[in-house]
């Protein structure tokens, strides 16, 4: 079983869920209709902290669970926590000021690289070795 990652993944998306109610948020806000994206800094800041959310999740998500299958669900999980924190880390930087997102994006850039090549070298591995 693979209790850990399965609630590190619930958590990742409920702060890309969080996420989401952030952009509808700021929408009403600053009056910025759908399905337009521009027109207030602020919006744009929220809306691209989702936007840029959404494009790491289909890494984040398939390489935490090879991880978890190949190497250990405990220390995936703890990878996985990391990159949360590296998400929201940059979610609060990104939306007071864009040019000061870099350490929250290096965080979760790390982490994800560190579950992604992890898990190639473990089925990588496993595949040569049996």
């Amino acid at each position: 079983m693979y209790h850990f990652t399965a609630l590190v993944t619930v958590l990742a998306l409920m702060l890309y869920f969080y996420m989401a109610v952030r952009v509808a948020q700021a929408r009403a806000r600053f009056g910025v209709k759908a399905p337009a994206t521009t027109g207030n800094a602020d919006f744009e800041r929220a809306f691209r902290v989702q936007m840029n959310t959404l494009e790491w999740l289909p890494i984040f998500v398939p390489a935490l669970w090879l991880f978890a299958i190949y190497i250990s669900d405990v220390i995936a999980a703890l990878i996985g926590l990391v990159w949360i924190a590296g998400r929201a880390m940059y979610m609060v930087a990104y939306s007071k000021d864009a040019a000061k997102r870099g350490p929250g994006f290096g965080v979760q850039a790390l982490a994800g690289s560190v579950l992604l090549v992890g898990a190639l070298v473990a089925i990588l591995w496993r595949m040569l070795h049996g």
